[in-house]
């Protein structure tokens, strides 16, 4: 069965001299894999658009439960990121981030949205790395069933204290005078950052990117956002210790 769709290549890896294993973002059919036979050959015609964050109209041909490429057409590329390092790392860690947190074959294409507005918009410096980087990783935990609860405090239901306390364990906000002994590791939020990450979780997607924070706003965003993903998912990013090596080194 042949399909046609618009996906993102995420992931690759070599299989051999002349073929690539890929982990696509699709529009309709989720997260898929895919073999791209010969895209590895230099004179391959699905070479320039198989590659890591190539955005592509692709031709796939589906036997039982696995994809090959037929055709591949590049949408998108993304020049503007590969130019920068920085810009490069983060998109590398979002790919990686979408490959572990999509689930297979769910077919929700805001998930591509979401990848696609943040680099056009990282390529176009219509938003800088620091505002893109926690708002996506928050974005997309909460899309991928790791959701946390911003409502209100989770002993007396206040809506808002100066400060509030996010709890990266549960996903908990608290109050100071809510908190126990029991919850090391709680990170104080001024209501500017609080209201940017219920912005982030609840708004509508054609307003997701539409607040703003000032830098010393943006570094407490940054590190909650890091630190409950790390939290929940429990486990580390190799994109992420690139991301971090090439910032302390600029």
């Amino acid at each position: 069965m042949q399909i046609t769709t618009d996906a993102m290549v995420i992931r690759e890896r070599n299989i051999d001299d002349s073929d690539r294993l890929l982990t696509l973002l699709t529009r309709d059919r989720g997260v898929i894999t895919a073999y791209a036979r010969g895209a590895r050959r230099m004179k391959s015609t699905l070479a320039p658009a198989t590659g890591l964050l190539c955005y592509s109209r692709m031709v796939l041909f589906k036997h039982r439960e696995r994809y090959s490429v037929d055709k591949a057409d590049i949408n998108a590329v993304f020049f503007g990121i590969r130019q920068d390092i920085e810009k490069l790392a983060l998109a590398s860690y979002m790919a990686q981030l979408c490959a572990e947190l999509i689930p297979e074959g769910e077919q929700d294409e805001d998930y591509l949205r979401l990848m696609l507005n943040s680099l056009h918009l990282l390529e176009k410096d219509k938003r800088s790395a620091d505002f893109i980087k926690p708002l996506f990783e928050l974005r997309l935990l909460s899309m991928a069933g790791y959701m946390p609860n911003l409502v209100s405090c989770r002993g007396c239901a206040c809506y808002e204290a100066d400060p509030m306390y996010f709890l990266p364990q549960s996903g908990q906000l608290t109050c100071g005078g809510c908190m126990t002994p029991q919850d090391t590791g709680a990170l104080p939020l001024s209501p500017g950052v609080l209201t940017a990450m219920r912005y982030i979780i609840y708004s509508d997607f054609q307003r997701l990117f539409n607040f703003a924070l000032p830098p010393e706003g943006l570094k407490v965003l940054s590190k909650t956002c890091q630190t409950y993903l790390l939290t929940q998912l429990d486990r580390g990013f190799t994109s992420l210790d690139f991301l971090e090596s090439v910032r302390s080194s600029s």
